[in-house]
């Protein structure tokens, strides 16, 4: 199987074929965005001559982040705006365009990239895909808020735009490698399904893909005042004006400084309100113009009941940020108590939790209450909303845990992706899963890549939508053993019901 593929700006080769799957990596999709183009909306890469061998991941966006496996930012790389597509001999053989995964990686809008091994696309390949995972800005490249001034506009949501580009990429170039224009799912895990939420609701991304799907999803999106208070707070830091002239002139890798030290601040002070519980100080905003409000609003009015919607997310989220420590610890009723009044949470809350597991303690109902309020809770109305508005919505839940004698799994943040993409033998993820997998495990892999494969070929999972037969409605995720800790969500209806009181607003300074 030939490895050459033509795009719009050139000939490219990939990788070697390996079990009938070709990998064609660091495609580059837009030009560099530094120098002049810094804080700018992405502009259409130029074309090159020749063929130009595309075997090795891209250069990751800034950050300070190094993650197992993957590999770490080097100031001076540029090159950042490149995808990767795994297809298959069948795909590329021209017999029938094939079904097309285009991924957005998580990382709290701040870190993370394509090249982590558990996104790698084999998997899904052999399963009937064309997959894609692309990187984009982060941190205040992509998604730091900059006045207006003199010298011309820099766009909010700069990392959105860029994913808008990749896929403006995908509809101009997937038929080459055997994907279908036509038949795009996009799906997304944390920051990246809010990325997908984002998305379904943006002028500039309509008709570029009909199908989405959102892992444990976090909102709301930031009000530009919060956005604007942050970039004050940055460019403090970073001893420069906070207007474009001033913080173009920070070096990248000096401007992730100044974000980490902004970040640690917040940490250190418990007088700063919500944001100092675990400091997220980047996301999309909603500027009424690139955004122009939060997902879950524009969801729920019908902004995109044409689009077929997945959600899934995992019951015990916030127990992977306690793990690697980036959450401030609750293990006193008074800093329960604290925790509620700095996000607003109804009274009731804590005590409801209490009683759908008598056994918690503390430090398991604070756990249990960030994990639902940042994901679990957002991505449940989420999928009601667009159900409501007349979209085709399918919901489930990842519940794999595991206690007993040996070491402690939960069903935490990020650890139902190895499963979804096929990739839990990678040695990076062992943490995610609990190290060695069972039979059952891989039974479970297996049903969840088919569940990704088949709503993106034909918009069904494999379980009915929301709205049908009430059995149907909700898939659960995991086999029964023994629990490593209280899960709230064996009883998700109420569960539900505790929070009906709650309502999300875009965050505010």
């Amino acid at each position: 199987m030939t490895s050459v593929f033509g795009t719009v700006s050139g000939r490219v080769r990939g990788r070697a074929e390996d079990r009938g799957v070709v990998a064609v990596l660091g495609i580059p999709y837009a030009e560099p965005p530094f120098g002049a183009d810094r804080f700018r909306a992405p502009r259409p890469r130029r074309g090159w001559e020749g063929i130009r061998d595309c075997v090795e991941y891209g250069p990751i966006s800034p950050q300070s982040a190094e993650l197992p496996g993957a590999p770490s930012w080097v100031p001076g790389d540029e090159d950042i705006l490149s995808l990767n597509v795994w297809t298959t001999r069948d795909h590329a053989a021209g017999g029938g365009p094939s079904p097309v995964l285009v991924w957005i990686h998580g990382g709290a809008y701040t870190f993370g990239s394509s090249a982590q091994p558990d996104f790698e696309g084999t998997a899904l390949a052999r399963a009937g895909l064309v997959v894609v995972t692309l990187n984009y800005r982060l941190g205040f490249e992509g998604f730091g808020h900059i006045p207006p001034g003199a010298d011309g506009v820099c766009p909010p949501n700069r990392g959105l735009l860029d994913q808008v580009a990749a896929l403006e990429w995908v509809r101009d170039n997937i038929a080459s490698f055997g994907g279908d224009p036509g038949n795009v799912t996009v799906a997304g895990q944390s920051a990246g399904a809010t990325s997908v939420a984002c998305l379904m609701t943006m002028d500039r991304a309509r008709g570029l893909f009909r199908r989405a799907i959102a892992h444990s999803a976090v909102g709301p999106v930031f009000a530009p005042a919060l956005a604007e208070h942050l970039t004050q707070r940055i460019a403090a830091e970073a001893r420069v004006p906070a207007a474009h002239a001033g913080l173009a002139a920070v070096p990248p890798r000096a401007l992730v400084q100044a974000s980490d030290a902004v970040v640690e601040g917040y940490r250190q002070d418990p007088h700063s309100g919500r944001i100092s519980w675990d400091p997220v100080i980047f996301g999309p905003v909603a500027d009424g113009h690139v955004l122009r409000g939060d997902p879950l609003d524009l969801i729920g009015a019908g902004g995109a009941q044409d689009i077929g919607l997945l959600v899934c997310h995992t019951t015990q989220e916030y127990r992977l940020m306690d793990a690697v420590g980036s959450c401030a610890e609750v293990t006193t009723e008074e800093e329960l108590v604290r925790f509620a009044k700095d996000f607003g949470l109804p009274d009731s809350l804590a005590a409801g939790y209490r009683r759908l597991a008598p056994e918690a303690t503390v430090r398991d109902v604070h756990l249990a209450l960030y994990g639902d309020l940042s994901f679990g809770e957002y991505s449940n109305r989420l999928a009601a909303a667009h159900a409501r508005s007349g979209g085709r919505t399918f919901l489930s839940r990842f519940a794999r845990q595991r206690g007993g004698s040996g070491p402690r799994v939960y069903a935490w943040h990020c650890a139902d992706v190895p499963f979804a993409f096929g990739n839990l033998a990678e040695e990076s993820v062992q943490f995610l899963i609990g190290g060695t997998q069972t039979p059952a495990d891989h039974r479970l892999s297996e049903r969840m890549v088919a569940a990704w494969a088949g709503f993106a070929a034909t918009g069904d999972p494999g379980w009915g939508p929301l709205g049908g037969a009430p059995h149907e409605a909700i898939r659960i995720w995991g086999e029964a053993g023994p629990a490593a800790g209280p899960d709230f969500w064996q009883d998700g209806d109420a569960l539900r019901a505790l929070w009906s009181a709650f309502a999300y607003r875009p965050g505010h300074p």
